[in-house]
Order: C-alpha cells, then sequence, then structure tokens
C-alpha cells in the first residue's frame, strides 16, 4: 500500500509530521504509519510494537543514510512490515524492509543468506540491531497470483521449494520440533471448544505429531509459501520473498499452497480431488513421502486451527477442514 508518491516529491505525507531526512542525499521523507501495519505491531507485540511504530521514522532514516540510499517508487506495506524502493549510490535499484524483531521475523536473514539467492531474493544488506534489510528489487505487480493456469503457478512454487529445502538450516533457526512439541500442550483448550469433524481432525492431528515429531527433519523450510510469496524478478523470472525460516520436515511447508487460490479449487466442483491434485504434484516434485508429508500437513492445519481460537474464532475454517478431510486417503 503506497506511503506517498516519492518519484515526484521525494517526500510521503504525512499527519505525524514525522520526518527522515537525509540533506547530503538531497531527499526528505515523511512517514505516515500506515493504520493496519500499526494495529498488526501492537495486537502482535504490545508495548514492544508500540514502540516500533513510534521510532520507525528514525529507523528509517538511519538506514536509508548508513546504506547510501535514496527513494525511488511508492513505499508498500505488508500486515508486518513497510519495503521502500531504493537506489544505492552505485546506482543499483533495491528495496529497503522494516519489520519488527519477533521470533516470526528474526531469522528471515539467516535463511536468506544460506539461500543466498537460490530460489529467493537476494540479501545484499541487513542490520542485526533493527531487522532492518536491503533486499534484491523484484516486481511487486507481477506476482504468481497473476498466473491464470493454477497448475502452471503450483509447478513454479513447487520447484522453487524444491530448491529451497534442499539446504540444512543454520544454526540457530526455530525448529519444527519446538513448535509441533508447544502446539501439542495446547490441543486439550482446543478440543474443549471443538466439535463434529473439526474435533476429529484435531484429534488425528495430535496422534499424528506425537508420531513425527521423533524425526522432525532440518532442511530450511520458507513456512509461508504461496502464490503473493513469489514475485517476478530480472536475475530469475520468479523468487520467494518473506520467509519465516524453520528447521524442519519439507512435508511441513506444503499448506500454504494448498489453501491459497482456494477459488480455484472450488472452481473444479471437486474440492477433495483438486485438494489430492496439488498435493500429489508438490510431493513429487519434492520427492516426498505422501503419508508423511500428509501428516505434516494435518500439523498446519492444526497450527492455522489455534491461532484463529486465539484470534477468536469460533472454530476450524472450513478451508482447514476441508484439506484435510481430503488428505485423509494419505494416512
Amino acid at each position: 500500500m503506497p506511503l506517498g508518491d516519492l518519484p515526484h516529491s521525494r517526500r510521503t505525507k504525512t499527519s505525524t509530521g514525522a520526518a527522515s531526512t537525509d540533506r547530503r542525499l538531497g531527499w526528505v521523507i515523511d512517514v505516515e504509519v500506515p493504520a493496519e501495519l500499526a494495529g498488526f505491531a501492537v495486537k502482535h507485540n504490545g508495548d514492544k510494537g508500540r514502540a516500533w511504530i513510534e521510532r520507525l521514522p528514525g529507523l528509517l532514516a538511519d538506514r536509508m543514510e548508513g546504506w547510501g540510499l535514496r527513494p525511488e517508487g511508492p513505499a508498500r506495506n505488508g500486515m508486518a512490515a513497510i519495503v521502500v524502493p531504493v537506489v544505492r549510490v552505485d546506482g543499483e535499484r533495491a528495496v529497503l524492509k522494516l519489520q519488527i524483531l519477533d521470533e516470526e521475523s528474526e531469522g528471515e536473514p539467516a535463511g536468506l543468506r544460506a539461500w543466498n539467492g537460490n530460489g529467493a531474493v537476494l540479501l545484499l544488506e541487513d542490520d542485526e540491531a533493527t531487522g532492518a534489510m536491503l533486499l534484491e528489487r523484484l516486481d511487486p505487480d507481477r506476482s504468481l497470483d497473476d498466473v491464470e493456469d493454477a497448475t502452471k503457478a503450483l509447478q513454479i512454487l513447487a520447484e522453487l521449494l524444491e530448491r529451497l529445502v534442499a539446504l540444512p538450516a543454520p544454526e540457530g533457526i526455530r525448529r519444527l520440533e519446538d513448535i509441533a512439541n508447544a502446539m501439542l500442550t495446547q490441543v486439550p483448550d482446543a478440543l474443549e471448544v471443538l466439535d463434529g469433524g473439526a474435533k476429529r481432525v484435531v484429534d488425528t492431528s495430535a496422534a499424528l505429531i506425537r508420531e513425527l515429531v521423533s524425526e522432525p527433519g532440518d532442511r530450511l523450510l520458507h513456512w509461508d509459501l504461496h502464490y503473493e510469496n513469489v514475485l517476478a524478478g530480472e536475475r530469475e523470472p520468479w523468487l520467494a520473498i518473506d520467509p519465516n525460516p524453520l528447521a524442519g520436515d519439507p512435508g511441513f511447508d506444503l499448506l500454504p499452497a494448498l489453501d491459497n487460490r482456494w477459488e480455484d479449487i472450488t472452481a473444479t466442483g471437486d474440492v477433495a480431488r483438486a485438494v489430492r491434485a496439488r498435493f500429489d504434484l508438490m510431493v513429487e516434485v519434492l520427492g516426498l513421502d505422501r503419508r508423511r508429508a500428509a501428516g505434516w500437513t494435518y500439523a498446519r492445519v492444526l497450527q492455522n486451527t489455534l491461532w484463529d481460537l486465539e484470534d477468536g474464532e469460533p472454530g476450524m475454517h472450513e478451508m482447514q477442514l476441508a484439506i484435510a478431510e481430503a488428505l485423509a486417503v494419505y494416512l
């Protein structure tokens, strides 16, 4: 979402008056922090998130000056980060990404360094103290979500994922084993509020995690590789962005590509068959054992359901239930 028209005025409008300035490089940016970004930061990080939002203009100025950058083009934001198109002093085009340092984001630089541009956006600079990153410039207006052929889009995504999970995770990356065990402690409370098919899926998911967690895997996972997180590039046609790196089994990385572009699934008229077709394509490209991959996908269904319950949702989302029911044949 644009924060302002940087190319014409080198300035973004603001209601707060907070300004990022580099007189030596000849630019001024007034920063208006988007409400959705501020709300997400406070909701998920409390006082730490509120403090980060207040510091954001200063962080922007510090990294622009420290890395010798000038703004070029409208800034954008998601729920958890702001991205500013920039040009380095040597003329190289890049983007400056700022996000709060938390357990979701702290491993991103290490993951990107490990991939070193192989299937993922290239990390040019990073600042460990703030989590700021200078990244290769990709096309923010062209993602795999824009590829009309759903099978072609999935094939591209699966081939990227195959490259990403080929690497062992570097030291310090969060581990699937720890996340899986933490989920198990929340299952009793979830079972108390769920019923019917959702309750059976959660019960099955917990049993599968207990079976699989002794061999959690050590591959470098993206954890959020869906169609909008694959952008068009110049160095390669398509590259992954926005990882939340995790050390684990690649089967845990399949679900985002199953429940995104859901309208393509429903348009087939046979949801279960379409879900299995996507799953089968990914399993074949990555060379995974179907039962293990289905088991770890159930674990992701459980994770999404636990997050939904924490956010006040009344139960399991119908997409998650449909995916679990479709993959039950592989268990």
